[in-house]
């Protein structure tokens, strides 16, 4: 042994520490390294250019509800009732979705209250095979809007879509008229419906319960549109104007009411349910 590995040895070195993976995050717009634990303090929102994350379905129930919400019960649908295949089976791909989601597809509603204002609240889960609408997460829209009714109380939506779910073909298409049905069912019942639109929304969510709300808000620089940008661009030969599709956009031109960063929404859903619900609602 050398005489330098012997006073090495000899030295009361500390054993490294593990550093764990996930103790920093990269933000996606400015490339800003931050501390995970303050990223997620601050709503998965970047402190530096005010970069909105995307989030799961259970972070922001527990962002926008008071505690003590109830999940609702999904009802079952068939699954993979065309037995599609594509380079995996759509069966397989479900199976891959759920291993790393607490929930059974990507639409998950509960009931509760914000701010003390009685409401029923829906996400959209866009880690689920891109939050697509198919079968499932059609019931589940519907199956919040009905407790809406049954309740009398407004029903909250938060979508986030890369559209309708191809391995369902025309089954996930018909998820838009149903969907569009119970939203007509709300405003017939006097009943607030409210859409919050997060990055991204797209496809035939846009199309149908998306923007069919009484009121929309959009949180800042969310993706919003039916068709991509670069097929409209090809269509039309036209270059587009800069942030098409982009919330402020939208909001510019009458197609969304406001724009809502996110620390501030649960308090702006709480006043305007609290001015829209019908009297004697809690």
């Amino acid at each position: 042994m050398s005489w330098i590995n012997r006073i090495r040895k000899s030295l009361p070195f500390r054993e490294k520490r593990e550093t764990p993976d996930n103790l920093w995050v990269k933000c996606p717009s400015c490339s800003e390294m931050l501390f995970t634990r303050e990223y997620e303090d601050n709503l998965s929102v970047c402190p530096h250019c005010g970069h909105h994350g995307r989030i799961g379905a259970d972070v922001r129930l527990e962002q926008v509800l008071d505690p003590g919400y109830e999940f609702l019960r999904m009802p079952e649908v068939a699954e993979d009732p065309l037995k599609f295949r594509d380079s995996k089976k759509y069966s397989d791909r479900l199976k891959a979705a759920r291993s790393v989601s607490a929930h059974a597809d990507a639409f998950v509603a509960a009931s509760g209250s914000i701010e003390g204002v009685k409401a029923v609240v829906g996400v959209q889960d866009f880690t689920f095979m891109g939050g697509s609408m198919g079968m499932a997460v059609g019931e589940a829209f519907v199956t919040g809007a009905r407790r809406a009714i049954k309740d009398r109380c407004g029903y909250v939506v938060f979508t986030a879509a890369g559209g309708a779910r191809m391995q369902e073909g025309i089954l996930s298409l018909m998820q838009m008229p149903k969907a569009t049905v119970m939203t007509r069912r709300l405003k017939e019942a006097g009943l607030p419906y409210i859409v919050v639109l997060t990055d991204p929304t797209t496809g035939g969510v846009t199309a149908s319960y998306a923007m069919l709300g009484d009121i929309h808000i959009a949180e800042p620089n969310a993706l919003i549109g039916f068709a991509g940008q670069r097929v409209i661009q090809d269509t039309i030969r036209e270059k587009l104007p800069e942030g098409f599709q982009r919330a402020e956009y939208l909001h510019k031109h009458g197609m969304v009411d406001m724009v809502v960063p996110r620390g501030e929404i649960r308090a702006r859903l709480a006043q305007l349910l609290d001015y829209l619900q019908p009297a004697g609602v809690a």
